[in-house]
């Protein structure tokens, strides 16, 4: 049974973008559960096992297996059975552990934005005592690595995901556009005139890519950089940041093409 969970936001892959409270949190928390998402996604728990260890955490680490999603179930069901799977298996983990105390997730990104995990701890009986450390969002590690702001002068942000931007084309107006969980490369399906993007992956890592320019010369090329990255990692996260042009629009200060490695991890 987990009487109090704390759900800690780490960011993009960096151990420099956990706060000082989500240090602190690991290091307080009893239990650490981790999720594992297979051997070509192994990376993705060296990273959090990584982030843990420079934290001086000394929690018990407690791991369960990440189930698939059913491809047969419309959308809907198949989103709220895997939920209700991975609560399962939550407490399946859990149920032997003896040391007591809060038990912590490390939650990639902010667990306010894209992420269930505030959803699935809601599944859980008995509720437990929820507690929420915010973390850098995969929209502030892009626009920081870019250089750019988020919004244009009195502009609105529209944040949507790759399936909806296929099923709804992009909002009227001249707003920031930020698409997230994308792994089709839904862009190619706009009308490319007069439109920015920014892109980038791996985010904050070592293995940080960027790319940028007017999306109809930039698209084949995020493409290919996309598809080299997934082949040579296993596993990528990206997010990109569309809009239209204006004489006053202001360009990543980077090159248009930029891999890096900004911290020392």
């Amino acid at each position: 049974m987990i009487s109090d969970l704390w759900l800690v936001g780490i960011g993009t892959g960096s151990p420099g973008h956990v706060t000082l409270e989500g240090v602190q949190a690991l290091r307080d928390a009893a239990v650490i559960l981790l999720p594992l998402k297979g051997d070509d996604k192994e990376a993705l728990a060296q990273l959090r096992r990584r982030i843990l260890d420079a934290s001086g955490s000394g929690a018990q680490v407690v791991s369960f297996d990440y189930p698939d999603r059913d491809p047969t179930l419309p959308y809907a069901e198949r989103v709220a059975a895997w939920h209700g799977e991975i609560a399962r298996r939550w407490q399946q983990a859990l149920a032997p552990v003896r040391r007591p105390g809060p038990v912590a997730l490390m939650v990639w990104g902010d667990p306010a934005l894209y992420d269930s995990t505030l959803r699935i701890a809601r599944m859980l009986s008995p509720a437990p005592r929820v507690r929420v450390v915010p973390g850098i969002t995969a929209i502030q590690a892009l626009t920081a690595a870019h250089a750019i702001p988020l919004n244009t002068i009195d502009g609105p942000v529209h944040v949507t995901t790759g399936r909806r931007l296929r099923a709804a084309g992009l909002p009227p107006g001249d707003g920031s556009v930020v698409v997230m969980l994308d792994g089709e490369c839904s862009f190619r399906q706009l009308a490319p005139e007069g439109l920015h993007i920014w892109w980038g992956a791996y985010l904050g890592s070592p293995d940080q890519i960027l790319h940028a320019g007017p999306l109809e010369d930039a698209a084949p090329r995020i493409v290919d950089l996309r598809a080299e990255a997934r082949a040579r990692h296993g596993w990528i996260m990206d997010t990109y940041l569309l809009r239209r042009a204006q004489k006053s629009s202001p360009r990543s200060s980077v090159p248009a093409e930029w891999v890096s490695a900004p911290t020392e991890m």
